[in-house]
């Protein structure tokens, strides 16, 4: 398959030049590349609205002199901030949260006030504007103590993590609002989603990004547990034509669920680090810890739902876009 950028892509079918976006949390790794995308396929207007605690301005200074391109700082947990980002706009992707399980526990309340409190808000605020539609960035970590595997949407376990619980809250919330008000809403369940602009210097940075660095820069690369748990890693482009396509599904049932965004295939941490080192060409040992608080052992996804109603058809295994990912990598930390 040849290896196209998510750029050359199109999982739209309408044209978006009389389009206007709102993506929240757009400075951030996952929302940075929905704004290209946008911008690349020619929408009217994509607003980013950020507060930059988690999102990066690197990640958007090249499209700060595009025409259809608004940057607006501000904190989805204020009401009036998320209604003054509504103005003008049609669809609204959510993507801005405080991730990391790690963090969720040793902050909870920072967590729930981003997470809960923010999702909320910008619920609310979509429902006073009439947004058209809204989709909205939910998480595996939902699935919590469920041992059951390929996970599906309808099998739930009990959180593990307070951030799994704010999750949680955002697809409830957004339950009831599609019930009671009408909306058009959607959640998507991101399975470790990994690609280019992933910052591997947040101090909660996920496990792909540490690997890079460290085989890039020869330093040592830390496995908590034996290496042996699995994960459905997701690259980025992936991630991007769920949201893209949730946005223009014109499937009447499609609406009011979550859907999982996944491949449908799992890797060991071990494993995963045995491709990286054969693609950069570097061998390093990985010092293994002890196995964190509230992280899941294993990790699968079943995307029959995605694909049924939404078209959703992940193009990129974990293997291409390992090869994908690198050089980006390389070029920014070597």
């Amino acid at each position: 398959m040849k290896t196209e950028t998510i750029y050359e892509r199109a999982y739209h079918h309408s044209s978006l030049k009389d389009k206007s976006f709102l993506i929240t949390g757009g400075s951030g790794f996952i929302g940075s590349n929905i704004v290209e995308y946008l911008l690349v396929h020619g929408a009217k207007k994509v607003r980013v609205l950020d507060n930059l605690a988690n999102g990066y301005k690197e990640n958007i200074i090249p499209f700060l002199n595009h025409p259809a391109f608004e940057f607006m700082e501000g904190d989805i947990t204020n009401a009036d901030t998320c209604k003054k980002a509504m103005e003008g706009i049609q669809f609204v992707s959510h993507q801005a949260a405080l991730g990391s399980v790690p963090r969720s526990l040793a902050n909870p309340l920072a967590t729930h006030h981003a997470n809960a409190t923010g999702f909320l808000n910008m619920l609310w605020a979509a429902k006073e504007s009439g947004i058209e539609r809204i989709v909205y960035a939910s998480s595996s970590s939902v699935y919590g103590d469920s041992p059951e595997l390929p996970k599906r949407e309808h099998v739930t376990g009990n959180p593990l993590s307070p951030y799994a619980v704010s999750k949680m809250s955002n697809e409830l919330y957004a339950y009831t609002f599609s019930m009671h008000y009408g909306m058009k809403i959607i959640g998507l369940r991101y399975f470790n989603v990994f690609g280019p602009k992933q910052n591997p210097d947040n101090p909660y940075a996920a496990a792909i990004p540490l690997f890079m660095k460290a085989l890039l820069k020869n330093q040592t690369a830390y496995i908590y547990g034996d290496g042996e748990q699995s994960r459905d890693f997701t690259f980025v482009e992936n991630a991007v034509q769920a949201n893209i396509r949730a946005l223009f599904t014109d499937h009447k049932d499609a609406f009011n669920k979550v859907y999982n965004i996944a491949v449908g295939e799992s890797i060991s941490l071990n494993k995963l680090l045995e491709h990286l080192m054969h693609i950069t060409g570097k061998s390093i040992a990985p010092v293994y810890k002890d196995e964190r608080p509230g992280d899941v052992r294993n990790s699968l996804a079943d995307i029959s739902r995605a694909q049924m109603y939404l078209g959703y058809n992940p193009l990129v295994k974990v293997k291409q876009g390992l090869a994908l990912t690198v050089p980006w990598f390389q070029k920014t930390f070597c």
